[in-house]
């Protein structure tokens, strides 16, 4: 029978898209790994994952591996712990990207597939749904620093260690996340400590992608937003609680920063922010991650029984 399948397809689509999907070997001084990426420009430029590729360190090797059995080796053009983003580069040209689609557009229930190197299985590819949005997670799994926090696409298409740093598809091939963690069961004991999928995996927007690759091949580093408070983890009431009091040494809310700015107090409630109703301080920290610096965003604010609508100007973390 013919092997030809009708476009739109996942078997269709994958067979365009998967020359544009790479292995990424990396050798360390005291540790080796594997993950995936893609092409994201065809003069070379790959997009993967921060914990892909920091094993390698100064005096590591990143080898790249192609779907034509071709490999190459690339040198790192920026790396972003905090949104868990690395750019590396191979001198190869003419090689076909992947176009980042707009994860904003994304809902719900959409069919999406992911490929990469789970386990090492070079050009392995997997299917499911976006199982939710906005999800807030550590990137890169066990032992990852606390500062890699993305507000992730959740999917159920099967995602392994390996996985990282590959592309999460939708139907026609536009790249919509960055695939980067997995949910772990806390009881899955195994050699390594990783447990591998059990149905719940995680993956940086393409929104988010698209503006920090921008930053890292322009400047080699990336910003990020803050508006300059600390939250009060233990405060369990709706909303969430800028802190009364300073923490080591920090002020509540930042001398000059953008909260200060706006008239924001130690003690108050933040109940939404620009449109969205948050809940934990987690889920506040990655919706303010995910703007630009510079962007004007707006807050709703609780002191006491009165609420207040504020707008300030994200800036920089130092």
């Amino acid at each position: 029978g013919s092997t030809v399948r009708p476009s739109g397809s996942i078997a269709a689509t994958a067979s365009r898209i998967l020359p544009s999907v790479v292995t990424i070997r990396v050798k360390g001084v005291d540790a080796a790994g594997t993950g995936s990426g893609f092409v994201m420009r065809s003069d070379g430029y790959i997009l993967t994952n921060n914990h892909v590729v920091e094993a390698a360190g100064a005096k590591g090797t990143i080898t790249v591996l192609f779907s034509d059995g071709k490999s190459s080796d690339a040198s790192i053009v920026g790396r972003d712990e905090s949104y868990d983003l690395a750019v590396i580069r191979v001198n190869r040209r003419n090689v076909p990207a992947l176009v980042l689609g707009s994860s904003s557009a994304v809902v719900v229930g959409d069919p999406v597939f992911a490929v990469g190197a789970p386990l090492g299985l070079d050009s392995t590819v997997t299917s499911g749904i976006v199982s939710a949005l906005n999800r807030p997670v550590t990137a890169g799994g066990a032992g990852a620093s606390s500062a890699s926090f993305i507000n992730a696409i959740q999917t159920d298409a099967a995602i392994n260690p390996g996985n990282s740093g590959g592309p999460l598809l939708d139907m026609s091939g536009r790249v919509i996340g960055v695939n980067s963690a997995i949910a772990r069961v806390a009881s899955a004991q195994s050699t390594d400590g990783q447990s591998g999928n059990i149905g719940v995996g995680f993956a940086i927007p393409s929104d988010q992608v698209r503006k920090t690759a921008e930053q890292l091949i322009a400047n080699g580093k990336a910003t990020h937003p803050v508006i300059g408070i600390l939250i009060d983890t233990t405060y369990e009431g709706e909303g969430v609680k800028i802190a009364d009091k300073p923490q080591k040494g920090s002020a509540p809310v930042a001398r000059g920063g953008p909260a200060d700015k706006a008239g924001l107090r130690p003690g108050e409630v933040i109940l939404r922010f620009d449109g969205r109703t948050v809940t934990d301080p987690d889920e506040f920290v990655v919706a303010v991650r995910a703007k630009s610096v510079g962007q004007v965003v707006e807050l709703t604010v609780r002191r006491g029984k009165a609420e207040r609508t504020v707008k300030m100007t994200l800036q920089a973390a130092n």
